[in-house]
């Protein structure tokens, strides 16, 4: 068992843990932020994302030693009160159906459009692509991410850009 300090969600935490445990089981089990979810476990579904300085990370692939004195963002703490572009898209785009892997996606979405302003379809898709949501809403979550872009945080132009409704390429359905 070790002592481990890391930043979540702009918040200084410590805890305590062995030092292989996964930030994922830290995040929900010693945290209690329990929209990080556990998926696959090896970090190809993308339903452990967080961010990590602006990049998107999967949780379950991070032991903590390796986590001590970095800084992350959860869905928890992308807006207290989801205002984010992105969880303000997600809805009006009506993206979720069983919800389980849209932290994740919406937190994906935001580093994506943090470092690509508008952002193609094919970037979209690739982003995407290393996503599972099995109910397969690739369609809406490529609408949500336009949106989104299109709304920004006020910078952005206000054009009206439309996402063709086709599934994602490369993407699991």
């Amino acid at each position: 068992m070790g002592r481990y300090r890391l930043t979540v969600n702009g918040t200084g935490r410590e805890v305590e843990a062995d030092g292989d445990t996964p930030l994922l089981w830290i995040l929900r089990d010693g945290l209690r932020l329990t929209g990080t979810k556990y998926g696959c476990g090896v970090g190809v579904c993308g339903a452990c994302t967080v961010l990590e300085a602006g990049r998107e990370i999967r949780s379950c692939q991070v032991p903590i030693q390796a986590a001590k004195g970095r800084r992350f963002t959860t869905i928890e703490g992308l807006s207290r009160d989801g205002s984010h572009p992105c969880q303000k898209a997600w809805l009006e785009e009506d993206v979720a159906q069983c919800g389980y892997c849209q932290p994740g996606m919406i937190l994906a979405a935001a580093a994506l459009l943090a470092r690509t302003r508008t952002p193609t379809d094919a970037e979209v898709d690739a982003v995407f692509g290393e996503h599972v949501c099995r109910c397969g809403t690739y369609p809406r979550i490529r609408r949500a991410v336009r949106r989104a872009s299109e709304r920004g945080s006020g910078k952005r132009g206000s054009e009206k850009n439309e996402v063709p409704r086709t599934s994602m390429s490369g993407a699991a359905r």
